[in-house]
C-alpha cells in the first residue's frame, strides 16, 4: 500500500484571463506533481455560472483553458484533463452534500460575501451553494491533496468539515483532503497595489500581466508598474513593489533575487523593469504559440478531453455509487 500513489485534485475557473499569477503560483507547479501524484486536472465550467456568462465566450474560453493546461506542461499521458460539466457525477454529489451543509456556514464564507456586494443583482443559490459544489469536484476523487493559494484555505476547511460530517453519519466514505501548497511564487502580487494579489478579476488591465499579452502589452505594463519609494533595487519588506518584481524576474529568469539585486545594483527602474519584462516574454511566448497550435488541432483537444472526462467518471462513479448506498438511495439496476 505504501508504494500507491495519493491523488492530487485542482481546478480553474474559464472566466477572465489567467494571470502571470496564477500561471507562477499555481499552474506551473501542477507539471512537476505529474510524476509523483494521481493528478486530475479540471476546467470548471459549472462553477462560472454563478455569474452571468455570455454562451458563447463561455464556450470558446472553456476550451481554451484546456489547451492552456495542455500548453503549460499538463500531460494527457500521466494526467486526467477533463471539463467538469462532462462529468455528471460533479453535480449529482453536490446534491448529497448539500443535505450535510448548513446554511450558517455558507453565510460565513468570504467569497460568498464579497461576489454578493459586487454582484447584488444576483445572489443566486449557486453562489451560497458554491463551496458544495467544490467540495464535491474534491471528495468525487478521494484526494488527498489540493494546491490552494491562502485565499482559498476557508474552502478546502469546509470540504473537510463536509467529508467529516459525511464520515461520522454514514461511516468512512471520503478521504479528509489536506492543503498543498508551494513556496515559491504563491502570492504574486498586483501591480499597481502590491499589497493584494495579481488577480483575473482586477478592473485595472495594468494591475495584471495575462497568459494572453502580447509582449507590447507585457512591456508596456510593466514599465508602469508602481514603484516604492527609494530607487534602490532591493527585497525587503519596506519595498513591496520592488519586492514583488524581483520575485517575478527570478521565478521568470531562474536567477535567485539576491543574484538580481547585485546585477542591478546601481540601475534605474527603468532597465530593471525592462529586464522584468524580458524574461516574463521569455516565458509566455512559447506558452501562447503551443496554446495556438492546440486550438488549431481541434481533433487532438477534444480527444484529450473525451479521455480525460471517461478516465474522471470511472474513479467519480465509483465514490457516487458508495455514497448513495450509504444514505439509502436505491441503485441503478444495470
Amino acid at each position: 500500500m505504501d508504494n500507491v500513489k495519493k491523488t492530487v485534485f485542482s481546478a480553474v475557473q474559464p472566466t477572465g484571463k489567467i494571470t502571470l499569477g496564477n500561471y507562477l503560483g499555481a499552474i506551473r507547479n501542477w507539471t512537476p506533481l505529474q510524476n509523483e501524484y494521481d493528478c486530475l486536472y479540471c476546467v470548471a465550467d459549472l462553477h462560472s455560472l454563478t455569474v452571468t456568462q455570455v454562451p458563447a465566450e463561455l464556450r470558446k474560453n472553456t476550451l481554451e483553458l484546456a489547451a492552456l493546461y495542455l500548453a503549460c506542461g499538463i500531460d494527457p499521458s500521466k494526467s486526467s484533463l477533463f471539463i467538469q460539466s462532462h462529468v455528471h457525477e460533479h453535480a449529482e454529489l453536490a446534491w448529497i452534500l448539500d443535505t450535510i451543509a448548513y446554511v450558517g456556514e455558507m453565510n460565513r464564507m468570504t467569497q460568498f460575501k464579497d461576489k454578493s456586494r459586487k454582484h447584488a443583482d444576483n445572489i443566486n443559490m449557486g453562489l451560497m451553494n458554491y463551496p458544495v459544489l467544490m467540495a464535491s469536484d474534491i471528495l468525487l476523487y478521494q484526494a488527498h491533496l489540493v494546491p490552494i493559494g491562502k485565499d482559498q484555505t476557508q474552502h478546502l476547511e469546509i470540504t473537510r468539515d463536509i467529508a467529516e460530517r459525511f464520515n461520522g453519519r454514514y461511516s468512512d466514505t471520503f478521504v479528509v483532503p489536506e492543503a498543498l501548497t508551494f513556496r515559491t511564487g504563491a502570492s504574486i502580487k498586483s501591480l499597481q497595489d502590491p499589497t493584494a494579489k495579481m488577480s483575473k478579476s482586477d478592473p485595472n488591465e495594468n494591475a495584471t500581466v495575462t497568459l494572453f499579452d502580447d509582449k507590447d502589452a507585457i512591456r508596456r505594463k510593466l514599465r508602469r508598474a508602481v514603484t516604492d519609494c527609494d530607487t534602490s533595487i532591493r527585497y525587503g519588506e519596506d519595498k513591496p513593489a520592488i519586492s514583488n518584481l524581483l520575485t517575478i524576474y527570478s521565478l521568470c529568469s531562474g536567477e535567485s533575487v539576491k543574484d538580481a539585486e547585485k546585477r542591478f545594483d546601481g540601475q534605474g527602474y527603468g532597465t530593471f523593469k525592462d529586464a522584468v519584462a524580458d524574461s516574463v516574454i521569455s516565458v509566455i511566448e512559447p506558452i501562447q504559440t503551443k496554446q495556438r497550435r492546440i486550438i488549431a488541432d481541434k481533433s487532438y483537444l477534444e480527444g484529450v478531453l473525451k479521455q480525460g472526462a471517461e478516465q474522471a467518471e470511472r474513479i467519480a462513479r465509483k465514490t457516487l455509487d458508495k455514497v448513495y448506498r450509504k444514505v439509502g438511495l436505491v441503485g441503478r439496476f444495470r
